[in-house]
């Protein structure tokens, strides 16, 4: 480690969230690319019934779409893009390619076991009819994580611990959809928030920059296996920790990482 960073930590466990809302996987290690995780957030489920600046259907609209589980039929292509060693062995740093919709093409299994083309109609118009009336929903497709604010979100195990705490209440960590869960070794809560401005280094070579806290909204307080709602989790976070719980990255340097990675601070 060089004499100018700091071990502050480790990556505790990396997650993606493949489509909009719906059930998220744990991965062992993950290409960060400009844009966000490889594979994170590449498709989303749109309602006409959505503001022009924010179109998509969320867990805010059916919170039973958070218990659909989508699957790449290739997660071999999910993985990173398709040239990414040859385009990072090349003097000048080739940008890589990422792998086509066909590549990435998915299927959904439903809270009642049904498994669907991603792409089927069935399943938009199934979406449309348990947000109720005023719902005209469609599938989109991006290269860029569709994520609500900024490409990257981070939170440490410490926070949730915390709220834990606070609250008396079981709270999984999966409830905030966080793309990297952080081990940090100061072991307070909330010690993230003191990173926001800095950049910190994870693994070999990816760097990020910490450009502001999280703020929450309802989607924290829906169970991750129930989709049920506990919204004294909301409450609580608005009331103590002015709505704010982990933190937003942009990436600088893009590149590999996996779980158990160091994380260091670089001045």
């Amino acid at each position: 480690m060089s004499a100018k960073e700091k071990d502050i930590g480790s990556i505790a466990a990396l997650w993606r969230y493949p489509v909009k809302s719906m059930r998220g996987q744990a991965i062992e290690q993950a290409f960060v690319a400009y844009s966000g995780i490889y594979g994170d957030r590449l498709y989303a489920f749109t309602s006409s019934a959505g503001p022009g600046f924010f179109p998509y259907l969320t867990g805010r609209e059916t919170q039973d779409m958070l218990l659909y589980t989508p699957r790449f039929r290739q997660p071999d292509k999910a993985l990173q893009p398709i040239n990414w060693t040859e385009a990072e062995a090349t003097s000048v740093g080739i940008t890589p390619v990422f792998s086509s919709a066909d590549e990435l093409a998915m299927d959904v299994e439903a809270p009642d076991g049904t498994i669907y083309a991603l792409d089927d109609p069935a399943l938009a118009r199934r979406l449309a009819a348990s947000a109720g009336g005023g719902h005209e929903v469609a599938l989109r497709h991006s290269q860029r994580a569709m994520t609500d604010c900024r490409p990257l979100s981070l939170i440490s195990l410490q926070t949730g611990l915390q709220l834990a705490e606070e609250t008396g209440l079981n709270i999984d960590k999966r409830r905030f959809r966080a793309n990297i869960h952080l081990d940090l070794l100061s072991g307070q809560g909330f010690a993230e928030d003191e990173l926001v401005g800095r950049s910190l280094k994870l693994g070999d070579k990816v760097v990020l920059t910490i450009v502001e806290r999280d703020p929450r909204c309802a989607m924290i307080t829906y169970d991750p296996d129930t989709g049920e709602a506990t919204p004294e989790i909301l409450r609580h976070v608005s009331l103590h920790h002015q709505r704010n719980a982990g933190i937003y990255a942009a990436v600088v340097v893009e590149g590999m990482v996996k779980a158990g990675d160091r994380v260091e601070l670089i001045p």
